[in-house]
């Protein structure tokens, strides 16, 4: 009884202490409101979300290191964090081409954000092999990438949402560091003589990169992983491997090397040889933690690797000596 007693004076003397008027389930409502949970599709979104706001908000991908974004289908686990998050940002632009029906029942509660339709229609290329569908891969342009960040920008910055801190984003160092390497990548790329401007890929990821730094970009498979190479698109490769001269390819760490082995073989039945000139991000960044695993990583890795593959001049450790090799 006297222990009760104890308790209930206790309790008496905490609700004496707040300000006159202020009930205890007031009290609860004015506790400081808890950081804005997000969830994106892929890892280059999330790490967009922390350089723009850092640890003011708690932000996780679904799609991690080596994960396809064309084929990955969102499990269980994944659509209850869907759910749950107060934003939901995507890249769009057909990318998570196995989300259109979970993105369209978590629109019923919140439409995610499709960041990379922010991108004006005449700066997006076209799928040659499907009518009207674009090329999804604007990441490879670190300045498109800067319209895509801004983008993310506005949405955290709109985010009003009860009980959740208010943000305010970073940006204009976000979009300094993009223009940084926007200039390191032009430098880099145009250091590679003329005739040997050819990447060589497994899939289509890279005209974007292509488009922005007077490369030519062959991907044996299309735009989409999803596609199968068959033995005349090899063959073509291989004719145009021997023909050019060119001294290497590339493989990709979301997508098989198979076909790129294929076509290193068949080069060699041909008389020239051509190695692998590195493993390239193309749809996934690199190990969490590392700075290839974040988005100035994995472009300045990409850039770097392709130059001194194909007999530019880059420094072996990147536009700011981080790269681990």
């Amino acid at each position: 009884m006297q222990a009760l007693t104890r308790r209930s004076l206790l309790a008496s003397a905490a609700l004496a202490g707040l300000a006159p008027g202020i009930g205890a389930g007031d009290a609860l409502a004015q506790a400081a409101p808890t950081r804005l949970s997000i969830v994106t599709t892929t890892a280059m979104l999330a790490d967009a979300v922390r350089m723009l706001a850092g640890d003011h908000v708690r932000v996780e991908a679904l799609m991690g290191e080596g994960v396809d974004p064309h084929l990955y289908r969102p499990t269980r686990a994944d659509i209850v964090k869907l759910t749950q998050a107060d934003m939901v940002i995507a890249h769009g632009l057909g990318l998570e081409a196995q989300f259109r029906e979970t993105f369209r029942q978590i629109a019923r509660r919140r439409a995610p954000v499709m960041a990379a339709e922010s991108i004006p229609k005449d700066q997006l290329l076209k799928d040659e092999e499907v009518a009207d569908k674009p090329d999804p891969h604007v990441w490879m342009d670190p300045k498109l990438w800067i319209t895509v960040v801004r983008a993310v920008s506005e949405a955290l910055a709109a985010a009003d949402i009860q009980g959740r801190r208010k943000v305010t984003p970073d940006l204009a160092p976000a979009v300094a560091k993009l223009e940084a390497l926007a200039t390191y990548a032009g430098q880099v790329l145009a250091s590679v003589a003329p005739e040997r401007r050819m990447l060589v890929t497994a899939h289509d990821a890279f005209s974007y990169l292509a488009r922005a730094y007077g490369l030519e970009v062959h991907g044996i498979q299309g735009l989409s992983t999803e596609s199968e190479a068959g033995l005349r698109a090899i063959e073509a490769t291989v004719d145009l491997i021997v023909s050019r001269r060119i001294p290497a390819v590339f493989v990709e760490s979301s997508v098989s090397d198979r076909n790129i082995r294929a076509v290193i073989e068949g080069a060699a039945r041909r008389g020239h040889r051509v190695t692998i000139g590195a493993e390239l991000f193309s749809d996934a960044m690199g190990k969490p933690g590392t700075y290839e695993g974040t988005y100035l990583g994995m472009i300045d890795h990409n850039v770097t690797a392709i130059a001194r593959a194909l007999g530019g001049t880059a420094p072996e450790k990147g536009m700011s000596g981080r790269l681990t090799g």
